[in-house]
């Protein structure tokens, strides 16, 4: 079998078995589970639990997985009790491998995946919980604002046959440089300071899941050790959302107040980042909604917030 192996009853009777055999499970139901972005994924529910199962066959996203587990249970070891914990297989491996794909299981965590003003007080709280834990000697990139973000996306520019797409992006073409200027300015500026750095989530608020009066932030697979404003900018751009992460971040003894020039440097790195992906799978009309809105709110924030250097 291989990823483009049709999603049928065969494929999920023979993934079901291999795991409850590599686990030794004995699944009493096995559905899909909408649930993520990058990966396959599943239920599996026993007697006695429910578990999550994740396999990623998309090559680029492989190694970042995999090097997540490591991460995952480092976290759990040091007492961050709201993420999800890492099942080991019957041979006590963190992750193992089926049909070319990196599986791993984790406990399964009810609730549903809510962002909203009112998620950040305890988002914020929870993510500087984890910046009280030591890396030690975990092996996690560190984050080098290298900006290559926009050079990814001027790369897959030229390899886009979508007559729209392209036609759309040259009509930007003039914004786009411009920005990946800025975005090499901010590069500049942030490169060689590694002080304040942290394991930083990089997605937390889409991964924000609330089951009563319990949270949990879940998919860790893109750790890096990085300041906090990879995981503030994209709230950061709101006064009262900034002052709240800086308000969570003393509280929790952590000594650090969120930087203009590493807000900027996110909001910029960011937008190449979605444009990248977008270039590939998204339409055009989608495409420009992304210019319109999302990406051109967060540019100008970012912008204004430098230049006024407000950040208290």
């Amino acid at each position: 079998m291989s990823n483009k192996t049709p999603r049928n009853s065969e494929y999920t009777s023979c993934l079901k078995d291999f795991i409850c055999k590599e686990y030794n499970f004995n699944s009493i139901n096995f559905t899909p589970a909408k649930r993520g972005f990058y990966g396959e994924t599943w239920r599996l529910d026993t007697c006695d639990n429910s578990y999550f199962i994740k396999l990623v066959y998309f090559e680029e996203h492989k190694e970042i997985y995999k090097r997540s587990f490591k991460i995952v249970e480092h976290l759990c070891n040091h007492g961050i009790d709201f993420i999800s914990r890492i099942i080991k297989t019957a041979g006590g491996r963190l992750y193992t491998h089926f049909d070319g794909a990196i599986l791993g299981v984790f406990n399964w965590i009810d609730g549903e995946n809510i962002e909203t003003d009112e998620t950040k007080t305890p988002e914020f709280q929870m993510l500087a919980r984890v910046y009280t834990v030591s890396p030690c000697n975990i092996l996690i990139p560190r984050e080098d604002f290298s900006g290559k973000s926009a050079d990814d996306f001027f790369r897959q520019w030229k390899k886009i046959n979508n007559t729209q797409v392209n036609l759309l992006l040259e009509k930007n073409r003039t914004m786009l440089e411009y920005r990946a200027e800025r975005l090499k300015y901010f590069s500049e500026l942030c490169k060689g300071d590694t002080t304040g750095f942290y394991i930083t989530h990089g997605d937390a608020g889409r991964n924000f899941i609330v089951d009563g009066d319990k949270n949990f932030i879940v998919d860790w697979d893109g750790s890096l050790l990085a300041p906090p404003e990879r995981d503030a900018w994209e709230a950061g751009f709101q006064d009262w959302a900034r002052c709240l992460f800086n308000k969570s971040l003393r509280q929790n003894g952590i000594d650090y107040t969120l930087r203009a020039e590493r807000l900027a440097y996110y909001s910029y790195y960011v937008f190449f980042h979605c444009l990248y992906w977008d270039i590939q799978y998204s339409q055009a009309d989608e495409i420009e909604d992304f210019f319109n809105g999302y990406g051109e709110e967060r540019i100008e924030y970012a912008d204004k917030l430098f230049n006024s250097n407000v950040i208290k």
